[in-house]
């Protein structure tokens, strides 16, 4: 068996587009170099992406974990030299060495977060299964095998969980409907197109934690009479697609997936497919067209997909963060989720943060927490230095924020209140260089190459936006176009078929409104 103490390099792509593996492969020659013997495990990213590549050492299972970040491969020799492994390069709390960060769970940003659906992140080689299981997982699969399927929905139903994926719809109600819907086969489909901007985070738990999405996925499936899942992955995320591979077999073999799950004489079958890189597809119902291997476009709704979804047949769609928040809920009870949070929205939220900010990563807090904390207290400021002017919350499709409105908490009511919205939880940071005339036009420009050309609304209405965003800022009849732009913009919210056409116009107005001078330059 081997020993030695257990140093973690992560295998998320963020790290690794930084230099994880040059820097695991550089730990593994200079332990063999010096006949050290040491463990070597690939872990998720702790989400603090300003210190990646983070490494970290435990000198034995389960004990304290330090810190030393970011790492170069250039940096491996010093850390042996420095005794690294041996805990003497952070000697009673003082660092001996210039990249020693200290026991990883004490670093603020880290600390003071609440983890519920992040809790093994990091923490974990994501595709063990023996690692996942002592680290509380299946817990939540325990309780659902031993409750009937409508005592599974009630508790999703009493956490208050809402879709993650942006429109936030109560997913126990979903749930519920999808269980009283009849049907020779139904369906759960995880919605893992995660396509805005500035997000990340189910990309995180797919990398760092598959086994939790696994493990609710079947829950859901207990929960509603699916006996088949699919999980609806962008072809973006090569490092996802092998690590949720990997699970998935795992996870059959040891008898979580596949027939009679753990003895229980209940089903489940798992596979990932492959988008084809269509922003549209993480719309549910284009997705279920992409899924059944048509073009992706919009259905109208009603039916919805939970009484027509896959082939026709009632199905459950919801995305990465649900879906990974429910084995929680089932595991702790719905009470327990939903003393987190504030008004309707209860539990917690994974917020990314990214662009022009200091300290970009992931943070889960409870409902609540305002945007100035998220920016200040947590981001640590703009990167460059500078005012933060905007920030564009919920991706391409989220309104442009001014200071004015950072203490706004993070609320679905309260940004509803604001005409903003919080979609997926993702936080893109400008500092006052930004052309908000040009943010707007983008937005616009986004619309018209990514819609899917159903509706009218959506497919010539981003067109001609673009056309008088032009005219505006080039100082053409500047208030009719104005005024023309403002009135697109109503009819793409009335009249479009889904959110891409029917939301475009919120960072276009916000714009507008906000910052009305960048508009009037010429």
């Amino acid at each position: 068996m081997k020993r030695g103490p257990i140093i973690y390099v992560p295998r998320d792509s963020g790290a690794l587009s930084v230099g994880a593996e040059s820097v695991a492969q550089a730990i593994a020659a200079e332990a063999l170099l010096r006949g050290i013997e040491i463990q070597l495990v690939r872990n998720g990213s702790r989400g603090m992406y300003w210190l990646e590549p983070l490494v970290e050492v435990a000198l034995t299972p389960g004990g304290r974990r330090d810190g030393f970040g970011p790492v170069r491969r250039d940096d491996v020799a010093s850390l042996f030299e420095a005794g690294f492994h041996t805990g003497a390069a952070t000697a009673a709390g003082a660092s001996s060495h210039p990249l020693a960060l200290g026991p990883v769970d004490q670093i603020p940003y880290l600390a003071s977060q609440q983890r519920l659906t992040f809790a093994r992140v990091g923490i974990v080689d994501p595709v063990s299964v023996a690692d996942y299981e002592a680290h509380g997982g299946w817990r939540g699969l325990q309780a659902a095998l031993s409750l009937d399927p409508m005592a599974i929905v009630e508790h999703v139903v009493t956490s208050g969980l809402r879709g993650r994926g942006g429109a936030a719809f109560p997913t126990g109600i979903k749930w519920r409907t999808v269980a009283g819907a009849s049907g020779p086969q139904k369906y759960i489909v995880a919605n893992a197109d995660e396509g805005d901007s500035g997000t990340f985070s189910d990309r995180m738990v797919m990398e760092g934690d598959p086994f939790m999405l696994i493990e609710g996925m079947i829950i859901a499936g207990l929960a509603v009479g699916a006996t088949q899942g699919y999980i609806y992955l962008r072809s973006e995320y090569p490092h996802a697609h092998a690590v949720l591979n990997q699970a998935i077999a795992a996870a059959t073999v040891k008898g979580y997936l596949g027939g009679n799950i753990l003895g229980s004489g209940r089903d489940f079958h798992l596979e990932v497919r492959l988008g084809a890189g269509a922003y549209i597809c993480g719309e549910e119902t284009a997705l279920l067209e992409s899924l059944e291997g048509k073009r992706g476009m919009v259905r109208p709704k009603p039916p919805l997909p939970a009484i027509e979804g896959l082939f026709g047949r009632p199905t459950v769609v919801n995305n990465v963060i649900t879906l990974a928040s429910v084995p929680f809920i089932l595991g702790e009870g719905g009470a327990a989720y939903r003393d987190y949070g504030e008004g309707r929205s209860r539990g917690t939220l994974p917020l990314q943060l990214a662009g022009n900010i200091k300290h970009g990563g992931l943070v889960e807090r409870a409902f609540g927490i305002t945007l100035r904390e998220l920016l200040y207290d947590y981001g640590g400021g703009s990167r460059s230095g500078r005012p933060i002017r905007a920030v564009q919350v919920g991706g391409p499709l989220g309104a442009y924020l001014p200071a004015a409105q950072f203490d706004t908490p993070i609320d679905y009511e309260a940004f509803l209140g604001i005409d903003a919205m919080l979609g997926h939880g993702g936080i893109v940071v400008f500092d006052d260089t930004v052309d908000m005339a040009r943010m707007a036009r983008y937005a616009m420009e986004f619309c018209a190459i990514e819609s899917c050309g159903k509706c009218t609304p959506c497919r010539i209405g981003s067109t001609r936006g673009v056309e008088v965003v032009d005219k505006i800022v080039a100082g053409k009849e500047r208030a009719a176009n104005t005024a023309l732009l403002r009135d697109l913009c109503d009819t793409m919210v009335g009249g479009s078929l889904c959110a891409l056409g029917g939301m475009t116009p919120y960072p276009v107005l916000s714009a507008l409104n906000h910052f009305p001078e960048d508009f009037a330059k010429s």
